[in-house]
């Protein structure tokens, strides 16, 4: 299988790894007021914190694990890099999910073996792992992180607010510029203490919110 094929399958929204249940802290976001014209902000601006943690420890994930290096360093840096338990929590639920569907197409991987031998892997590492089996080049892979996060912000969009579904495709098109930017950013990252350690604590402020929020859409 080619690279880009594995790409897009990844990146696949239709994939059994419950992506259908996250809104990227747009639920939280929506119930405190924000409106569908600051929907892009929002995307961007989670572009900048926490889209930029994970592709970050995603990329380093991925040199160590070529590397033959390990990997808890990178699962260390990046716990210490989100602050709010419920996105920590969030990633490791999402990064269980696709570690079955990874073991299923790479039974015979030993990158993929090495991160479901750690304690509870964030979804970057495990992300790392399907990239290192399949040849996936570092900004490919930040690539990756970036437009699977603006499509499940613009994809939870149109459940939350009165949206044209041609408004929310517009929207993750006009950003594939910045997620370009920061995948070639990351790229070049080869050790834990490279990951971008950028705040965003409005963010981290909706998590643990909408973590303790009883009637709600998605999860987080």
């Amino acid at each position: 299988m080619s690279d880009d094929l594995l790409m897009m399958l990844l990146a696949d929204a239709r994939l059994p790894v419950a992506g259908h249940t996250q809104s990227g802290q747009l639920e939280a976001a929506v119930r405190s007021g924000l409106t569908a014209d600051q929907v892009p902000v929002f995307m961007r601006s989670r572009l900048a914190s926490v889209v930029r943690v994970e592709a970050g420890t995603a990329v380093v994930a991925l040199h160590r694990l070529r590397a033959g290096l390990p990997l808890e360093p990178v699962l260390d840096a990046w716990a210490a890099r989100t602050p709010a338990a419920p996105m920590r929590d969030t990633s490791r639920t999402l990064g269980r999910a696709l570690l079955r569907l990874v073991r299923r197409l790479f039974p015979d991987s030993t990158h993929v073996a090495e991160v479901a031998g750690l304690k509870r892997p964030c979804r970057p590492l495990v992300l790392a792992a399907a990239a290192a089996t399949g040849g996936i080049a570092p900004t490919s892979l930040g690539r990756l992180v970036a437009y699977d996060d603006l499509q499940t912000v613009a994809s939870a969009s149109l459940k939350l607010l009165p949206l044209d579904p041609l408004d929310a495709t517009s929207w993750v098109h006009d950003l594939l510029p910045e997620a370009e930017r920061l995948a070639t950013g990351v790229a070049p990252l080869t050790e834990p203490h490279h990951i971008p350690a950028p705040s965003a604590p409005q963010l981290d402020l909706w998590a643990q919110t909408h973590a303790h929020t009883t009637r709600r859409l998605f999860s987080a």
